[in-house]
């Protein structure tokens, strides 16, 4: 009989990384395939083949991916209270199977259906993954970082992979083909899952196992009854971008005073400040948000438009730079940032969590001012250069790298076990509050309709201006704050 793993064989493991960190980056590989995938192709397949404005396309993207970030807030909880990381996950997966089938099978027709259930699937599925690799490791684990940095840098090839391959099959062969790639491809993602499932032990168990084995179907069957009545519910929001406002100023509301009601429910005073420290992580991940996520977005129509097709001596689509290049530059540059800041803790000079998210701003805004450049290398027909725009991308990257994998990782340093789920649900819901505002920035920017490429382009690059003073505004705050935020953290580095 095979022997049962426990929590302590895993977490004594030797060496850099656990081997279920490697199977659980397999499997959010592929997830990340499917979703950047979509992402990619979203405001684009509105505008060209459903006929929306590029001012409408924007509001809709932001819509429906502030929704996919929402459900994971709720997602979280439940996978916390009932289901376990586990069932949650696989409940996601098949959802998000039978969303993009719809899609592939009628793209047109059905396109808001195949979107809704795929929204509620990630919702399920995604915080789940990066919950169970927080829970490979000792809280002290000093390993943790650079766990999640190879989780981070695995998952950015599914990214890499799903952006340039969902568009180009759409652009150029057929929309079906281009949805029914992304369903395959999860189907490989929930199989890895099955196959490895039981290298995990007792990690991702349902939380209710200490109940009666009938109570606990109930209540498991309650939740996925209820995520199928919300089905409706969502088409309808998604598709009337004023009612998917309402929904998150309210779901926004209740997630904030849900968090002050555990924070102030423990009476630790030390891990309270964690806490907010934590919050103060989270809110500013939506600021970072709000501003780096006009790659689905206003610059997705940028590309489509704007941009000519020479890359240094290749020729290539826009809108698969636009899609791929963030997650090319990650693979790249994540060991090598990785690399850089050991140098630096060997020498004691490492700027703390804080300072590394400030500078992740300062990047940010550089690369705006760069995508503001780009109207300074427009010919008379408003095209510019692919060279300049894929540049800004990868200062946009390394902004990305000061902050999204020690981010992860921060949250779960700072939040008490039992309250991961709900403290990783927040930060996917800090990033639905930015996808929902940047498709308002991108709206703001793309309000001109029929209007001619060159005003197309100084619209556009007007606004990229304004957004790079934001970044370099929240940037330089967050620097100059540092030590307050670091006296919250307490002992965390």
């Amino acid at each position: 009989m095979e022997k049962t793993v426990s929590i302590e064989d895993i977490q004594n493991f030797e060496g850099k990384y656990p081997k279920q960190l490697w199977h659980l980056s397999l499997v959010e590989m592929w997830e990340r395939f499917c979703f950047y995938g979509m992402r990619g192709v979203l405001a684009f397949f509105m505008v060209e083949q459903l006929g929306l404005s590029d001012q409408k396309s924007n509001l809709q993207y932001g819509a429906i991916q502030a929704f996919v970030y929402a459900f994971t807030f709720i997602g979280g909880i439940f996978a916390d209270k009932i289901l376990g990381f586990r069932k949650s996950l696989f409940w996601g997966g098949a959802l998000m199977i039978i969303g993009n089938l719809i899609l592939a099978f009628s793209p047109h027709d059905l396109f808001y259906v195949g979107i809704t259930l795929s929204i509620i699937g990630t919702g399920f599925f995604k915080p789940n993954v990066s919950s169970m690799v927080g829970e490979l490791y000792h809280e002290k684990d000093n390993r943790r970082d650079a766990g999640y940095g190879l989780f981070y840098a695995g998952i950015n090839v599914g990214g890499l992979l799903g952006g340039a391959m969902c568009i180009y099959l759409g652009k150029y062969y057929s929309w079906h083909l281009c949805f029914l790639s992304a369903a395959l491809v999860m189907m490989f993602g929930l199989g890895t899952f099955i196959f490895t499932k039981k290298h995990l032990g007792p990690i991702g168990n349902s939380p209710l196992l200490h109940l009666k084995k009938s109570k606990q179907q109930l209540w498991e069957i309650a939740v996925y009854v209820g995520s199928i009545l919300c089905i409706p519910l969502i088409y309808i929001m998604v598709k009337n971008t004023a009612f998917t406002d309402y929904f998150m100023y309210t779901i926004g509301i209740i997630a904030l005073v849900y968090f002050l009601y555990e924070t102030f429910k423990i009476k630790d005073k030390k891990a309270q400040y964690k806490l907010l420290a934590a919050f103060v992580f989270i809110f500013c991940y939506f600021i970072f948000m709000a501003i780096s996520e006009q790659s689905g977005g206003s610059l997705s129509l940028f590309a489509k438009d704007n941009l000519d097709h020479k890359i240094l001596f290749f020729n290539i689509d826009p809108n698969v730079v636009n899609n791929s290049v963030n997650s090319f530059f990650v693979i790249v540059f994540s060991p090598i940032v990785g690399i850089l800041w050991l140098g630096l803790y060997k020498r004691k000079i490492e700027p703390n969590t804080v300072v590394k998210f400030g500078i992740g701003f300062l990047l940010l805004a550089l690369s705006f001012y760069v995508f503001y450049a780009t109207r300074f290398f427009a010919n008379t027909q408003g095209i510019s250069s692919l060279n300049v725009f894929t540049l800004a991308y990868l200062l946009l990257t390394l902004g990305e790298l000061c902050l999204g994998p020690i981010g992860m990782s921060i949250i779960t340093k700072l939040s008490p076990k039992k309250m991961f789920g709900m403290m990783m649900g927040l930060w996917f819901l800090s990033s639905a509050f930015g996808q929902l505002a940047a498709g308002k920035l991108g709206a703001e920017m793309s309000s001109i309709d029929n209007a001619s490429l060159t005003t197309k382009l100084m619209a556009y690059t007007e606004g990229y201006k304004a957004l790079a003073l934001y970044s370099l505004i929240a940037g330089l705050a967050l620097i100059i704050f540092s030590q307050l935020v670091k006296k919250l953290m307490q002992e965390v580095r």
